[in-house]
């Protein structure tokens, strides 16, 4: 008899540079023991130093990747993170109207500060999509965006525009608070039975591309794996601070670098076989 694979999908932007986007979802998948399948939305042209160029796929392309996975595969958990255009989004939404848990992971600008989304597309995120949502995972800056308000400047703003977000139709909002002041990252998960607090120490790091792909698809994997979600984001968020330590200190680019999902070192701390120096 043979055993079933555990499987999630990743319906997002590819990243050129391997940081973040579709690339890092398939790493943070692969690392955590779960089989990847994904449609990818957008190629962009990008690297350590930010976004060159944007070519959205025609939303019929999307979808037919979307129903070309979810025909076949058993899949557990969809993960969605850049999607760029109201078409897109529409196309999507219709695809998983019958899908299993969904994360979304509201993308719209890089880590570079590059914008990653046309116009009408918040209007299409609320119409259509954000009420198939089971986890929204947003920072401060597309909570505030999604909500048309400035961005949350303590917990307590937090907690108010995630329950505020969770009205627009997601049955649990991640308010993701990394970008507070403070020595914690502080995260809220905001349900119907109300609010739960996440702490870690701040990473003090260059290399924190894709740190929200990593996260949001580490949730899902967390699913897939039969975890309820309070402890899908505990894991998630350890797996994550776990990835930016490997990646302190390394150098990809001329810039800011990803994190590094996958062990370079063994636990004697000698180099992995088969991994080369990163650094130029």
């Amino acid at each position: 008899m043979s055993a079933r694979v555990p499987i999630a999908l990743t319906i997002a932007g590819s990243d050129s540079g391997g940081g973040a986007g579709v690339q890092a979802d398939l790493k943070t998948f692969a690392a955590l023991g779960v089989h990847g399948a994904s449609a990818i939305t957008a190629l962009t042209a990008q690297n350590t130093l930010g976004v060159a160029a944007i070519h959205f796929a025609p939303p019929e392309i999307v979808a037919a990747q979307i129903d070309a996975v979810l025909g076949d595969f058993n899949v557990a958990a969809v993960k969605i993170g850049m999607l760029g255009n109201a078409g897109i989004v529409a196309a999507v939404a219709e695809c998983l109207k019958a899908a299993p848990f969904t994360v979304y992971d509201p993308v719209m600008t890089a880590s570079s500060g590059d914008a990653l989304s046309g116009a009408g597309f918040i209007e299409a995120i609320k119409l259509h999509l954000l009420p198939l949502v089971d986890c929204l995972t947003p920072n401060l800056a597309e909570a505030a965006a999604l909500l048309n308000e400035e961005p949350a400047r303590d917990e307590a703003g937090m907690a108010r525009q995630g329950a505020a977000l969770r009205a627009l139709g997601p049955r649990t909002v991640l308010m993701k608070g990394g970008h507070l002041d403070g020595g914690e990252a502080v995260d809220l998960l905001v349900s119907a039975s109300g609010v739960q607090r996440f702490a870690a120490p701040r990473a003090a790091s260059r290399n924190l591309h894709g740190t929200g792909c990593t996260l949001s698809s580490a949730i899902a994997a967390g699913i897939v794996l039969g975890l309820a979600l309070p402890e899908a984001v505990v894991r998630a968020k350890a797996f994550v601070g776990k990835a930016i330590e490997q990646a302190r200190g390394l150098t990809f680019g001329a810039g800011a670098g990803p994190l590094t999902q996958a062990p370079l070192f063994d636990s004697l701390g000698e180099r992995r076989a088969g991994h080369h120096d990163v650094g130029h």
